[in-house]
């Protein structure tokens, strides 16, 4: 694995489309923050699936936080995470410092996807999705990736990224991979290892109230009012939860539906002690549940 700091060694490297006498293929990207789990390794797996070499980015994105969010003591674990990407085959690693990516001290020129950015996470942390936005237009002009790798369980973070690469006409694919999820169903995130043992049994609270949704889809409710309405008394009443949305959007335009038959996103947040944790699931539309 090649291990690049520089935006100019990363775009030589992405030049050099030949190996061993042979056109080097489809590259995949993987961007990330660092920390990895088991949910970058399926993303790093699925880009192996599809591409012939794969790219992965660390780099801890200060315009996506706030001045009262964690960016000081974000996990770091560099050695570990080259361990993991090594061990799954990933061919280059952009690890770029901040000076690297914003030489001015500031990103100068802001990339925003407008009303979208501003629904779910976007309602609380202001600012968060076009510090997003950035980095990802940044990561893909310097990387040009045929298709880069996201994780569903930023299904907010999701929808902005589609946008951004539709409206901007980037010529590359964004392939969305399934939430990895630990055998009680808590999703996989970095922020996990901040939650203390009786936090992590709260936190599985979270999925429960998802499944709960679930459940009753598949029992016949379909308005989207009432599904709710037990979502948040379910998430309320929950020990240890302190919450800041639960939702069911349309999953592209994160804007409330009436009606899950055609599909929806049901998207939750809340702080257990003090670790904001995020989790979500997708409802197909009622005519792929009905022909299983």
């Amino acid at each position: 694995m090649r291990v690049l700091h520089t935006i100019s060694e990363m775009r030589s490297a992405r030049g050099d489309r030949f190996r061993a006498g042979r056109p080097a293929g489809r590259l995949g990207f993987v961007p990330t923050m660092g920390a990895l789990h088991g949910g970058h390794r399926s993303l790093i797996r699925a880009a192996r699936q599809r591409c012939e070499r794969v790219a992965a980015s660390i780099f801890v994105n200060p315009l996506q936080f706030g001045p009262q969010e964690d960016l000081a003591c974000y996990p770091r674990s560099f050695t570990e995470d080259c361990t993991l990407l090594e061990q799954e085959g990933v061919d280059l690693l952009f690890a770029p410092t901040v000076e690297e990516m914003y030489p001015h001290g500031n990103a100068g020129t802001f990339v925003d996807v407008p009303d979208t950015s501003e629904r779910l996470d976007g309602r609380s942390r202001a600012g968060h999705f076009r510090g997003v936005a950035t980095v990802v237009a940044k990561l893909l002009n310097v990387i040009a990736p045929d298709e880069a790798f996201f994780g569903q369980k930023d299904a907010a973070q999701v929808a902005v990224l589609r946008a951004l690469v539709r409206d901007l006409n980037f010529d590359c694919d964004l392939v969305i991979c399934p939430i990895v999820r630990e055998e009680d169903g808590l999703a996989l995130s970095s922020r996990n290892r901040y939650l203390s043992e009786q936090e992590r049994l709260q936190a599985v609270a979270l999925y429960r109230s998802l499944k709960s949704v679930e459940d009753a889809v598949s029992a016949g409710e379909s308005d989207a009012a009432t599904l709710q309405q037990n979502l948040l008394h379910r998430l309320r009443t929950a020990n240890g939860l302190n919450l800041e949305y639960a939702e069911i959007v349309d999953p592209d335009s994160l804007k409330p539906v009436n009606d899950v038959r055609c599909g929806a996103l049901v998207a939750v947040a809340a702080w257990v002690g003090r670790t904001r944790l995020i989790d979500n699931v997708l409802l197909p539309p009622s005519s792929s549940r009905e022909s299983k």
